[in-house]
Protein backbone atom coordinates (compact mmCIF):
# COMPACT_ATOMS: atom_id res chain seq x y z
CA UNK A 1 0.00 0.00 0.00
CA UNK A 2 1.01 3.65 -0.24
CA UNK A 3 2.41 5.39 2.81
CA UNK A 4 -0.88 6.98 3.97
CA UNK A 5 -4.29 5.42 4.52
CA UNK A 6 -5.80 6.58 1.24
CA UNK A 7 -6.71 4.15 -1.54
CA UNK A 8 -4.12 3.51 -4.21
CA UNK A 9 -4.91 5.20 -7.54
CA UNK A 10 -4.08 4.66 -11.19
CA UNK A 11 -1.59 7.50 -10.85
CA UNK A 12 0.21 5.62 -8.03
CA UNK A 13 0.61 2.56 -10.27
CA UNK A 14 1.73 4.70 -13.23
CA UNK A 15 4.33 6.58 -11.16
CA UNK A 16 5.67 3.35 -9.67
CA UNK A 17 6.20 1.79 -13.09
CA UNK A 18 7.13 4.92 -15.04
CA UNK A 19 4.12 4.59 -17.32
CA UNK A 20 1.28 6.90 -18.28
CA UNK A 21 -2.02 6.81 -16.43
CA UNK A 22 -3.75 6.11 -19.75
CA UNK A 23 -1.62 2.98 -20.32
CA UNK A 24 -2.35 1.70 -16.81
CA UNK A 25 -6.07 2.36 -17.23
CA UNK A 26 -6.23 0.55 -20.58
CA UNK A 27 -4.31 -2.44 -19.25
CA UNK A 28 -6.53 -2.89 -16.19
CA UNK A 29 -9.67 -2.48 -18.34
CA UNK A 30 -8.50 -5.23 -20.70
CA UNK A 31 -8.21 -2.87 -23.65
CA UNK A 32 -6.08 -3.47 -26.74
CA UNK A 33 -2.79 -1.73 -27.63
CA UNK A 34 -1.07 -2.85 -24.42
CA UNK A 35 1.48 -5.66 -24.65
CA UNK A 36 0.90 -8.77 -22.55
CA UNK A 37 4.20 -8.21 -20.73
CA UNK A 38 3.22 -4.65 -19.78
CA UNK A 39 -0.27 -5.79 -18.78
CA UNK A 40 1.13 -8.41 -16.41
CA UNK A 41 3.54 -5.86 -14.86
CA UNK A 42 0.68 -3.44 -14.28
CA UNK A 43 -1.59 -6.10 -12.81
CA UNK A 44 1.16 -7.25 -10.45
CA UNK A 45 1.88 -3.69 -9.29
CA UNK A 46 -1.83 -2.98 -8.82
CA UNK A 47 -2.09 -6.05 -6.61
CA UNK A 48 1.03 -5.05 -4.64
CA UNK A 49 -0.36 -1.58 -3.98
CA UNK A 50 -3.80 -2.93 -3.11
CA UNK A 51 -5.47 -1.02 -5.91
CA UNK A 52 -9.27 -1.41 -6.03
CA UNK A 53 -11.04 0.28 -8.98
CA UNK A 54 -13.78 2.74 -8.17
CA UNK A 55 -16.70 1.22 -10.08
CA UNK A 56 -18.82 4.40 -10.00
CA UNK A 57 -16.00 6.60 -11.26
CA UNK A 58 -15.08 4.10 -13.94
CA UNK A 59 -18.68 3.96 -15.10
CA UNK A 60 -18.84 7.74 -15.41
CA UNK A 61 -15.56 7.94 -17.31
CA UNK A 62 -16.26 5.04 -19.67
CA UNK A 63 -20.01 5.53 -20.04
CA UNK A 64 -20.45 1.90 -19.04
CA UNK A 65 -21.39 -0.04 -15.91
CA UNK A 66 -18.64 -2.55 -16.76
CA UNK A 67 -21.04 -5.27 -15.62
CA UNK A 68 -22.68 -8.13 -17.50
CA UNK A 69 -25.73 -10.13 -16.48
CA UNK A 70 -25.89 -13.94 -16.50
CA UNK A 71 -29.20 -15.76 -16.19
CA UNK A 72 -29.12 -19.56 -15.88
CA UNK A 73 -31.70 -22.19 -15.02
CA UNK A 74 -29.97 -24.36 -12.42
CA UNK A 75 -26.49 -23.89 -10.90
CA UNK A 76 -26.39 -27.42 -9.46
CA UNK A 77 -26.12 -28.81 -13.00
CA UNK A 78 -22.38 -29.55 -13.41
CA UNK A 79 -22.49 -28.23 -16.96
CA UNK A 80 -23.85 -24.87 -15.82
CA UNK A 81 -21.44 -24.74 -12.89
CA UNK A 82 -18.52 -25.02 -15.33
CA UNK A 83 -20.20 -22.55 -17.66
CA UNK A 84 -20.61 -19.93 -14.90
CA UNK A 85 -16.96 -20.31 -13.89
CA UNK A 86 -15.74 -19.86 -17.47
CA UNK A 87 -17.96 -16.82 -18.04
CA UNK A 88 -16.88 -15.17 -14.79
CA UNK A 89 -13.20 -15.68 -15.57
CA UNK A 90 -13.55 -14.29 -19.09
CA UNK A 91 -15.50 -11.29 -17.79
CA UNK A 92 -12.77 -10.63 -15.23
CA UNK A 93 -10.08 -10.78 -17.93
CA UNK A 94 -11.86 -7.94 -19.73
CA UNK A 95 -12.51 -5.87 -16.61
CA UNK A 96 -16.22 -6.70 -16.22
CA UNK A 97 -18.06 -7.83 -13.13
CA UNK A 98 -20.86 -10.39 -13.34
CA UNK A 99 -24.44 -10.26 -12.03
CA UNK A 100 -25.75 -13.84 -11.66
CA UNK A 101 -29.45 -14.76 -11.49
CA UNK A 102 -31.11 -18.20 -11.33
CA UNK A 103 -34.57 -19.05 -12.70
CA UNK A 104 -35.01 -22.74 -11.74
CA UNK A 105 -36.88 -23.35 -15.04
CA UNK A 106 -39.60 -20.94 -13.88
CA UNK A 107 -40.81 -18.31 -16.35
CA UNK A 108 -41.98 -15.96 -13.56
CA UNK A 109 -38.50 -16.06 -12.02
CA UNK A 110 -37.11 -15.35 -15.46
CA UNK A 111 -39.38 -12.33 -15.94
CA UNK A 112 -38.23 -10.97 -12.57
CA UNK A 113 -34.61 -11.51 -13.60
CA UNK A 114 -35.16 -9.53 -16.81
CA UNK A 115 -36.67 -6.64 -14.85
CA UNK A 116 -33.79 -6.71 -12.37
CA UNK A 117 -31.25 -6.57 -15.21
CA UNK A 118 -33.03 -3.56 -16.70
CA UNK A 119 -32.93 -1.76 -13.36
CA UNK A 120 -29.30 -2.68 -12.64
CA UNK A 121 -28.08 -1.05 -15.84
CA UNK A 122 -25.86 -3.92 -16.98
CA UNK A 123 -24.10 -3.43 -20.31
CA UNK A 124 -25.29 -6.76 -21.73
CA UNK A 125 -26.62 -10.17 -20.74
CA UNK A 126 -25.88 -13.85 -21.33
CA UNK A 127 -29.02 -15.96 -20.95
CA UNK A 128 -29.98 -19.61 -20.73
CA UNK A 129 -33.71 -19.19 -21.40
CA UNK A 130 -36.57 -21.18 -19.89
CA UNK A 131 -38.09 -21.08 -23.42
CA UNK A 132 -41.68 -20.46 -22.39
CA UNK A 133 -41.78 -16.79 -23.42
CA UNK A 134 -39.50 -14.13 -24.85
CA UNK A 135 -41.34 -10.81 -24.41
CA UNK A 136 -39.31 -9.88 -21.31
CA UNK A 137 -36.07 -10.39 -23.25
CA UNK A 138 -37.42 -8.24 -26.06
CA UNK A 139 -37.66 -5.44 -23.48
CA UNK A 140 -33.91 -5.68 -22.89
CA UNK A 141 -33.24 -5.42 -26.60
CA UNK A 142 -35.55 -2.42 -26.85
CA UNK A 143 -33.50 -0.82 -24.07
CA UNK A 144 -30.40 -1.41 -26.25
CA UNK A 145 -29.00 -4.03 -23.88
CA UNK A 146 -27.43 -6.70 -26.13
CA UNK A 147 -28.18 -10.35 -25.43
CA UNK A 148 -26.37 -13.59 -26.14
CA UNK A 149 -28.41 -16.79 -25.71
CA UNK A 150 -26.56 -19.87 -24.50
CA UNK A 151 -27.45 -23.56 -24.84
CA UNK A 152 -31.10 -22.93 -25.79
CA UNK A 153 -32.26 -20.73 -28.63
CA UNK A 154 -35.31 -18.49 -28.96
CA UNK A 155 -36.08 -18.36 -32.70
CA UNK A 156 -38.24 -15.22 -32.39
CA UNK A 157 -35.48 -13.29 -30.60
CA UNK A 158 -33.03 -11.74 -33.05
CA UNK A 159 -29.75 -12.08 -31.16
CA UNK A 160 -26.50 -14.03 -30.98
CA UNK A 161 -26.51 -17.66 -29.85
CA UNK A 162 -23.75 -19.95 -28.58
CA UNK A 163 -24.52 -23.57 -27.86
CA UNK A 164 -23.82 -27.24 -28.43
CA UNK A 165 -24.34 -29.30 -31.56
CA UNK A 166 -26.76 -31.57 -29.70
CA UNK A 167 -28.27 -33.07 -32.82
CA UNK A 168 -24.92 -33.90 -34.42
CA UNK A 169 -23.41 -35.34 -31.24
CA UNK A 170 -26.30 -37.72 -30.57
CA UNK A 171 -26.40 -38.73 -34.21
CA UNK A 172 -22.68 -39.56 -34.09
CA UNK A 173 -22.92 -41.36 -30.76
CA UNK A 174 -25.90 -43.46 -31.88
CA UNK A 175 -24.15 -44.33 -35.13
CA UNK A 176 -21.01 -45.30 -33.23
CA UNK A 177 -23.03 -47.79 -31.22
CA UNK A 178 -24.98 -49.18 -34.19
CA UNK A 179 -21.75 -49.58 -36.16
CA UNK A 180 -20.34 -51.66 -33.30
CA UNK A 181 -21.75 -54.71 -31.55
CA UNK A 182 -25.22 -53.43 -30.78
CA UNK A 183 -28.42 -54.15 -32.68
CA UNK A 184 -30.76 -51.78 -30.85
CA UNK A 185 -30.42 -48.38 -29.19
CA UNK A 186 -33.09 -47.00 -26.84
CA UNK A 187 -33.17 -43.30 -26.00
CA UNK A 188 -34.18 -42.32 -22.45
CA UNK A 189 -34.56 -38.55 -22.61
CA UNK A 190 -35.94 -35.84 -20.34
CA UNK A 191 -39.37 -34.38 -21.02
CA UNK A 192 -38.58 -30.65 -20.97
CA UNK A 193 -39.81 -28.77 -24.04
CA UNK A 194 -36.53 -27.06 -24.85
CA UNK A 195 -34.43 -26.93 -28.01
CA UNK A 196 -31.51 -28.88 -26.53
CA UNK A 197 -33.75 -31.90 -25.86
CA UNK A 198 -35.53 -31.56 -29.21
CA UNK A 199 -32.16 -31.50 -30.99
CA UNK A 200 -30.95 -34.65 -29.21
CA UNK A 201 -34.13 -36.52 -30.13
CA UNK A 202 -33.76 -35.36 -33.74
CA UNK A 203 -30.15 -36.57 -33.86
CA UNK A 204 -31.19 -39.97 -32.50
CA UNK A 205 -33.89 -40.36 -35.12
CA UNK A 206 -31.58 -39.32 -37.95
CA UNK A 207 -29.04 -41.96 -36.89
CA UNK A 208 -31.73 -44.64 -37.02
CA UNK A 209 -32.72 -43.53 -40.52
CA UNK A 210 -29.05 -43.56 -41.54
CA UNK A 211 -28.90 -47.24 -40.54
CA UNK A 212 -32.21 -48.20 -42.14
CA UNK A 213 -33.97 -48.71 -38.79
CA UNK A 214 -37.65 -47.82 -38.79
CA UNK A 215 -38.65 -48.82 -35.26
CA UNK A 216 -37.68 -46.37 -32.53
CA UNK A 217 -38.00 -46.45 -28.76
CA UNK A 218 -37.87 -43.09 -26.99
CA UNK A 219 -38.75 -43.03 -23.30
CA UNK A 220 -39.49 -39.64 -21.75
CA UNK A 221 -38.26 -39.19 -18.19
CA UNK A 222 -40.27 -36.78 -16.02
CA UNK A 223 -37.74 -34.31 -14.68
CA UNK A 224 -38.12 -32.75 -11.24
CA UNK A 225 -36.39 -29.50 -12.07
CA UNK A 226 -39.68 -27.64 -12.00
CA UNK A 227 -40.18 -28.47 -8.33
CA UNK A 228 -36.68 -28.72 -6.84
CA UNK A 229 -33.30 -27.06 -7.13
CA UNK A 230 -31.37 -29.84 -5.40
CA UNK A 231 -30.46 -31.66 -8.63
CA UNK A 232 -30.84 -30.84 -12.31
CA UNK A 233 -31.92 -34.45 -12.79
CA UNK A 234 -32.77 -37.20 -10.34
CA UNK A 235 -31.52 -40.80 -10.90
CA UNK A 236 -34.76 -42.00 -9.31
CA UNK A 237 -36.76 -40.74 -12.28
CA UNK A 238 -34.88 -42.97 -14.71
CA UNK A 239 -34.57 -45.84 -12.22
CA UNK A 240 -38.35 -46.30 -11.97
CA UNK A 241 -38.71 -46.51 -15.74
CA UNK A 242 -35.69 -48.76 -16.20
CA UNK A 243 -36.96 -51.21 -13.57
CA UNK A 244 -39.75 -52.24 -15.94
CA UNK A 245 -37.59 -52.09 -19.03
CA UNK A 246 -34.39 -53.88 -17.96
CA UNK A 247 -35.72 -57.47 -17.52
CA UNK A 248 -37.27 -57.47 -21.01
CA UNK A 249 -34.30 -56.23 -23.03
CA UNK A 250 -32.81 -58.53 -25.61
CA UNK A 251 -29.00 -58.90 -25.65
CA UNK A 252 -26.94 -56.34 -27.59
CA UNK A 253 -29.18 -53.44 -26.56
CA UNK A 254 -27.90 -50.00 -25.56
CA UNK A 255 -29.81 -47.55 -23.41
CA UNK A 256 -28.71 -44.02 -24.27
CA UNK A 257 -29.52 -41.64 -21.42
CA UNK A 258 -30.07 -37.92 -21.91
CA UNK A 259 -28.08 -37.32 -18.72
CA UNK A 260 -25.39 -39.13 -16.75
CA UNK A 261 -27.73 -38.85 -13.75
CA UNK A 262 -30.30 -40.92 -15.61
CA UNK A 263 -27.54 -43.45 -16.28
CA UNK A 264 -27.06 -43.90 -12.51
CA UNK A 265 -30.67 -45.02 -12.17
CA UNK A 266 -30.36 -47.25 -15.24
CA UNK A 267 -27.24 -48.93 -13.82
CA UNK A 268 -29.10 -49.88 -10.65
CA UNK A 269 -32.17 -51.20 -12.48
CA UNK A 270 -30.10 -53.27 -14.92
CA UNK A 271 -28.10 -54.88 -12.12
CA UNK A 272 -31.21 -55.60 -10.04
CA UNK A 273 -32.63 -57.38 -13.09
CA UNK A 274 -29.59 -59.67 -13.06
CA UNK A 275 -28.20 -58.27 -16.31
CA UNK A 276 -24.56 -57.38 -16.90
CA UNK A 277 -23.15 -54.14 -18.30
CA UNK A 278 -22.06 -54.02 -21.12
CA UNK A 279 -22.21 -57.70 -22.17
CA UNK A 280 -26.02 -57.94 -22.05
CA UNK A 281 -27.15 -54.33 -21.78
CA UNK A 282 -24.93 -51.36 -22.56
CA UNK A 283 -25.43 -47.83 -21.21
CA UNK A 284 -24.35 -44.46 -22.58
CA UNK A 285 -24.78 -41.16 -20.76
CA UNK A 286 -24.74 -37.52 -21.79
CA UNK A 287 -22.78 -34.70 -20.17
CA UNK A 288 -19.70 -36.62 -18.96
CA UNK A 289 -20.10 -35.44 -15.39
CA UNK A 290 -17.15 -35.93 -13.00
CA UNK A 291 -18.41 -39.24 -11.58
CA UNK A 292 -18.81 -40.93 -14.99
CA UNK A 293 -15.26 -42.24 -15.32
CA UNK A 294 -15.37 -43.68 -11.79
CA UNK A 295 -18.49 -45.83 -12.07
CA UNK A 296 -18.08 -49.59 -12.48
CA UNK A 297 -18.04 -50.13 -15.35
CA UNK A 298 -16.91 -46.64 -16.35
CA UNK A 299 -19.67 -44.80 -18.19
CA UNK A 300 -19.43 -43.84 -21.85
CA UNK A 301 -20.73 -40.32 -22.30
CA UNK A 302 -20.76 -37.17 -24.42
CA UNK A 303 -18.53 -34.44 -23.02
CA UNK A 304 -19.82 -30.90 -23.44
CA UNK A 305 -17.43 -27.99 -24.08
CA UNK A 306 -18.73 -25.82 -21.21
CA UNK A 307 -15.58 -23.71 -20.87
CA UNK A 308 -15.39 -23.02 -24.60
CA UNK A 309 -19.07 -22.07 -24.67
CA UNK A 310 -18.60 -19.64 -21.79
CA UNK A 311 -15.58 -17.92 -23.32
CA UNK A 312 -17.23 -17.76 -26.76
CA UNK A 313 -20.44 -16.29 -25.29
CA UNK A 314 -18.56 -13.50 -23.47
CA UNK A 315 -16.52 -12.71 -26.57
CA UNK A 316 -19.70 -12.58 -28.68
CA UNK A 317 -21.31 -10.20 -26.19
CA UNK A 318 -18.26 -7.93 -26.10
CA UNK A 319 -18.25 -7.82 -29.91
CA UNK A 320 -21.90 -6.82 -29.80
CA UNK A 321 -21.10 -4.05 -27.29
CA UNK A 322 -18.61 -2.69 -29.83
CA UNK A 323 -21.41 -2.76 -32.43
CA UNK A 324 -24.21 -0.80 -30.68
CA UNK A 325 -25.99 -0.01 -33.94
CA UNK A 326 -26.33 -3.69 -34.85
CA UNK A 327 -24.47 -3.45 -38.15
CA UNK A 328 -23.50 -7.13 -38.02
CA UNK A 329 -26.01 -9.94 -38.35
CA UNK A 330 -26.52 -12.14 -35.25
CA UNK A 331 -24.29 -15.21 -35.22
CA UNK A 332 -25.40 -18.75 -34.38
CA UNK A 333 -22.49 -20.81 -33.07
CA UNK A 334 -22.82 -24.56 -32.37
CA UNK A 335 -19.73 -26.13 -30.77
CA UNK A 336 -18.90 -29.82 -31.11
CA UNK A 337 -18.98 -32.07 -28.03
CA UNK A 338 -16.58 -35.00 -27.59
CA UNK A 339 -17.85 -38.60 -27.59
CA UNK A 340 -16.03 -40.63 -24.96
CA UNK A 341 -16.37 -44.41 -25.14
CA UNK A 342 -15.65 -46.28 -21.93
CA UNK A 343 -16.38 -49.74 -20.56
CA UNK A 344 -20.17 -49.38 -20.34
CA UNK A 345 -20.48 -49.68 -24.13
CA UNK A 346 -17.56 -51.91 -25.01
CA UNK A 347 -17.76 -55.70 -25.17
CA UNK A 348 -14.19 -56.64 -24.32
CA UNK A 349 -14.18 -60.05 -26.02
CA UNK A 350 -15.70 -58.69 -29.21
CA UNK A 351 -13.26 -55.79 -29.21
CA UNK A 352 -10.29 -58.14 -28.92
CA UNK A 353 -11.61 -60.31 -31.75
CA UNK A 354 -11.80 -57.20 -33.93
CA UNK A 355 -8.23 -56.36 -32.97
CA UNK A 356 -9.37 -53.05 -31.49
CA UNK A 357 -6.66 -52.68 -28.85
CA UNK A 358 -7.94 -49.29 -27.67
CA UNK A 359 -11.50 -50.48 -27.11
CA UNK A 360 -11.20 -50.77 -23.33
CA UNK A 361 -9.81 -47.26 -22.96
CA UNK A 362 -11.21 -43.81 -23.63
CA UNK A 363 -11.85 -43.22 -27.29
CA UNK A 364 -12.59 -39.72 -28.54
CA UNK A 365 -14.29 -38.69 -31.74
Amino acid sequence: MTGDARRATLKDIANSLGLSVNTVSRALAGKDAVSEETRLRIQAEAERLGYVPNAMARSLVMGSAMALGLVITNPSNPFYARLVSAIEQQCRRHGYSLVLMVTEENVENEQRAATALLRSGVDGAIIVPVQQASGHWQRLKQARIPIVLVNRDLPDLDCDFVGVDYEGSVRRATSELLDGDYARVILMEEDLLVTSVDDRVRGFRRALVDHGIREETIIRVPTRRRQSSTLPWDPEDAYGLAQTLAPTLEPRTVIMAGSDYFALGIYRAVREAGRTIPDEVAVMGYGDHPFSAYLHPSLSSVQLPAEEIGVTAVDALLRRLRDPDGLHEPCKIHLDPTIILRDSTINQDAALMRGDVTASREKRS
